[in-house]
């Protein structure tokens, strides 16, 4: 696989500053787009040597933390949308992607990738937690926006929870629809750029598939009873 050099990583950001500008142009807003990418870019700069110790890492407890912080910060961003209620609101959240994506975590590390000895293995369980956590995430951000949506618009809680399950899965449903035909996913491309045989590769985006689907349909669901009314 070529290696990415400094150099290199300038000239793919350097159009950036054309979309910023169009921003600044359009909306006002091409700062937003500058500060956008900087963050992006010191983000996961961060993350690279974060990861590096984290898999270097023997002791589960130093995972369990890092996907408490997980979920707690995708509870935090799910629920951003939200402007009634916000506490009721992000422990609802923090509940639905912690019980829903712990579950499909351990469901796919246990029974699909099997992994018994040994068990706690850094470089799978932190990826894999990162995309199970993040999907769910957005999946409840859409639901708890429209949620609120239809019962500011007096619809009843089952008319609203109906709008808001089909909008928070529209995301997972078209990756589904649309995946070896419109795209190919970033897990698989980067099997195989890394010289992983595509059907290898194949094999880990339909778990990946099938995992982000699970994950965020559960949590949404989990969340849309929560939110029932006198259900807390």
């Amino acid at each position: 696989m070529p290696e990415i050099s400094i150099f290199s990583l300038s000239i793919c950001l350097a159009p950036v500053i054309g979309v910023a500008w169009i921003a600044q142009k359009w909306s006002g807003r091409g700062q937003e787009t500058a500060v956008a990418t900087f963050r992006m870019l010191v983000q996961l700069l961060a993350v690279g040597f974060v990861l590096v110790f984290l898999f270097a890492a023997t002791n589960p407890l130093i995972g369990l933390a890092v996907v408490i912080v997980m979920v707690i910060a995708s509870a935090a961003i799910g629920i951003r949308t939200v402007t009634t209620e916000r506490r009721l609101a992000f422990l609802k959240a923090s509940a639905a992607i912690a019980l829903a994506g712990s579950a499909v975590l351990v469901f796919v590390l246990f029974a699909v990738l099997k992994l018994h000895d040994p068990w706690y293995q850094p470089r799978l369980i932190i990826p894999l937690a990162g995309m199970i956590f993040s999907n769910a995430m957005t999946a409840i951000t859409l639901a708890a926006e429209r949620l609120e949506r239809e019962l500011a618009g007096r619809s009843t809680y089952e008319e609203a929870r109906s709008a808001a399950w089909n909008a928070a899965l529209i995301p997972q449903i078209n990756a589904l629809l649309a995946v070896g035909i419109v795209s190919l996913p970033g897990m698989m491309t980067g099997q195989i750029l890394s010289g992983v045989d595509p059907l290898t590769a194949v094999r880990y985006q339909v778990v990946v598939m099938a995992m982000i689907l699970q994950s965020a349909g559960f949590a949404v669901a989990l969340y849309l009873y929560l939110s029932k009314p006198k259900t807390l």
